[in-house]
């Protein structure tokens, strides 16, 4: 399951409006920059290193036994043909991920698809949520680990990282000044890659944290 792009998106849509709670341009590359670090903590991707025979600093497909995600499919498929700079990938994955992402939990019935007539919506969708049960979930971790400095889990650390990548922690947030420097600053640590000395880690965790690093340069 591509756990980081789909709880990422519907943390964005979990609003009064059922739309995604960031500006389109932002949107797509913060979801593009999701499936990547999905691929990378199923440790199907890793930036290359200094010494291979690929420059330093792009994202490398790696062979991996498993089913392919259909939401990350396309993010994968793309990086075998050739390894690309994270700013290349994001650029190329942001025209058809949200639409992928949308269609897939629409189809695992997670949110449904409704057509909105008025002008007054920047979308001509809206995908309300069929259960809170997941988004709640997701939410509250996210809030912990702002807020109560729980150790994120690794999805958890992805999403807040993403964001903070992008300013599109008010997305899902409304503080005020005091509160928006703690968030901020929290932020700030996770996204540093400070969790793995807090959360239990392993090569995919490890992974993940340095494939967030390349990923946030490309989405500034």
């Amino acid at each position: 399951m591509a756990q980081i792009a789909e709880d990422l998106f519907l943390l964005l849509l979990d609003n009064a409006s059922a739309q995604p709670g960031l500006d389109r341009a932002r949107r797509g590359r913060v979801l593009s920059g999701a499936v990547l670090l999905d691929l990378a903590h199923a440790c199907r991707i890793r930036p290359a290193m200094a010494g291979e025979r690929v420059e330093p600093g792009r994202l490398v497909a790696l062979a991996a036994p498993g089913p392919m995600d259909p939401v990350v499919a396309p993010a994968f498929q793309l990086l075998q043909h050739r390894p690309l700079r994270p700013a290349t990938a994001v650029k190329r994955l942001s025209k058809g991920t949200e639409e992928n992402l949308a269609s897939y939990l629409e189809y695992t019935g997670q949110i449904r698809r409704v057509r909105l007539n008025s002008k007054r919506f920047s979308h001509p969708y809206a995908w309300p949520l069929t259960s809170r049960g997941r988004v709640s979930q997701a939410r509250s971790a996210l809030l912990a680990a702002l807020f109560e400095r729980m150790p994120p889990a690794p999805p958890t650390a992805a999403i807040i990282s993403l964001l903070h990548a992008v300013d599109g922690l008010g997305a899902l947030l409304s503080l005020n000044d005091r509160g928006w420097r703690w968030v901020h600053a929290r932020a700030g640590e996770i996204a540093s890659g400070s969790w793995v000395d807090e959360y239990p880690t392993a090569l995919p965790e490890v992974n993940l944290a340095i494939t967030a690093s390349a990923v946030r340069g490309a989405l500034a």
